[in-house]
């Protein structure tokens, strides 16, 4: 079988990497993929945006599963239109999307659906927004950017004038273009986050093990929001009993709601869930492997990861084999390039990739990188992701950090503290 990755990040990397281990695979692509899935899988130059090309690879090269990584092409309808030429894609339908692509159709699924989580007002002018701020009691809210801004369009704000500011950047300046056409302000709800993904192929729901993203840019959950700075699995928080009530009162209705509203979901649900005192809520949903939690979560993964990609893309998930977890834990840490999540530099020579390769259960996923002349370089702002097992989450934290210790380039800075939220 022939499977084609489209995406360029860390996702996209684990997903080569791990499909590319399976017996009924004989050959990956990744369009247009990094440095690293050029080791582990074949580069094709195709953006991911430029569906029609895509397409025409598929269909040139005789592509049996087209995994489709990161949520912008998704929400564009990639997966209708390889559906539409009788292509086998793993990746919910554009009208499915929505449930990434606008955090206010997301609440309405939610609210349609009974799924527990924060009060909501959706605002189009900046006017009545900051007007609705005023007449708030409470001061702490979450103000969201309505459409895909890469993980940057949340703001966590403690007080009125945080609040106001975030609106304004949003609605005002346009920091998100028309992804912030619209904001959705939320009441702030408290307590531990963590991450549940799932497969389903729009009936049957298939949850994978529990992850928590550390989404601040620095030590202890300060600074300005990103696309995630790293993450681990297990999350401890998360017992079978709580995973039972996960999947009774937020995936099950979920997904029974998108049917029912005729955007049937198949694909990976990915819950951001925060667990208060009163049971989890949902912070958001998205339509995709969450990044970087993909890479603790699958590297523990022991069953064959395109037997169940591809028994979702053909609605037969109930024949799926069962998942088999290796019982160790898996640390994420992601070094970024200087100025993240602000403007950063390109084009620095990155050394030391293949010392912290050959470290016990290191595995380095690329995330914003290219080869040129056999050199690994610096293309993004989240750069690589350091990803180790252990025999237990503090044994996978001093892995990462001791295979992180061997890599090097011009202002390169990772968060310290991965996974120590596993131990509060």
């Amino acid at each position: 079988m022939k499977v084609l990755v489209i995406g360029q990040g860390g996702r996209e990397h684990v997903l080569a990497w791990k499909l590319s281990q399976s017996p009924k695979v004989e050959k990956v692509f990744c369009a247009p993929g990094n440095a690293g899935t050029a080791v582990d899988a074949e580069n094709v130059d195709i953006a991911d945006s430029d569906i029609p090309a895509l397409l025409d690879f598929a269909k040139e090269n005789q592509i049996d599963l087209t995994v489709v990584g990161p949520e912008a092409p998704l929400v564009a309808g990639i997966s209708d239109v390889f559906r539409d030429a009788g292509l086998n894609v793993f990746g919910p339908s554009k009208a499915a999307s929505q449930l990434e692509g606008s955090k206010q159709f997301s609440k309405e699924i939610m609210r349609a659906a009974k799924v527990p989580t924060a009060e909501y007002r959706a605002f189009t002018h900046a006017e009545d927004a900051l007007e609705y701020l005023d007449a708030r009691e409470q001061e702490a809210v979450v103000i969201k950017a309505d459409g895909l801004a890469a993980g940057k369009g949340v703001f966590v704000c403690s007080s009125k004038e945080e609040a106001k500011q975030a609106v304004n950047s949003i609605m005002v300046d346009h920091q998100f273009a028309e992804a912030g056409a619209t904001v959705v302000i939320e009441d702030c709800l408290q307590g531990i986050e963590t991450s549940i993904l799932a497969i389903v192929d729009g009936k049957t729901i298939i949850p994978l093990e529990t992850s928590q993203d550390h989404k601040r840019a620095h030590d202890g959950d300060e600074g300005p929001n990103t696309g995630g700075m790293g993450a681990y699995s297990p999350a401890p928080y998360v017992n079978d009993e709580m995973m039972d009530q996960i999947i009774e009162e937020i995936l099950i209705p979920t997904v029974h709601t998108m049917k029912r509203q005729d955007c049937g979901f198949s694909g990976v649900l990915y819950a951001g869930l925060m667990l208060t005192a009163q049971g989890p809520k949902v912070l958001e949903f998205n339509v995709r492997f969450g990044d970087p939690e993909a890479q603790p979560v699958l590297m523990r993964l022991k069953t064959d990861l395109f037997e169940i990609l591809m028994a979702a893309a053909e609605g037969r998930l109930d024949e799926a084999p069962d998942l088999v977890w290796d019982d160790r834990a898996a640390t994420c840490v992601v070094m970024a390039a200087d100025g993240y999540p602000g403007n950063y530099p390109k084009g620095d020579v990155i050394s030391g990739i293949d010392a912290a390769n050959e470290l016990d259960g290191v595995k380095v996923f690329h995330a914003g990188t290219k080869l040129v002349d056999e050199q690994v370089l610096s293309n993004g702002g989240r750069v690589l992701g350091v990803t180790a097992m252990g025999d237990d989450i503090p044994a996978a934290k001093l892995q990462a950090y001791k295979a992180v210790k061997n890599i090097r380039w011009s202002g390169a800075w990772c968060r310290k503290d991965i996974s120590d939220k596993a131990r509060d």
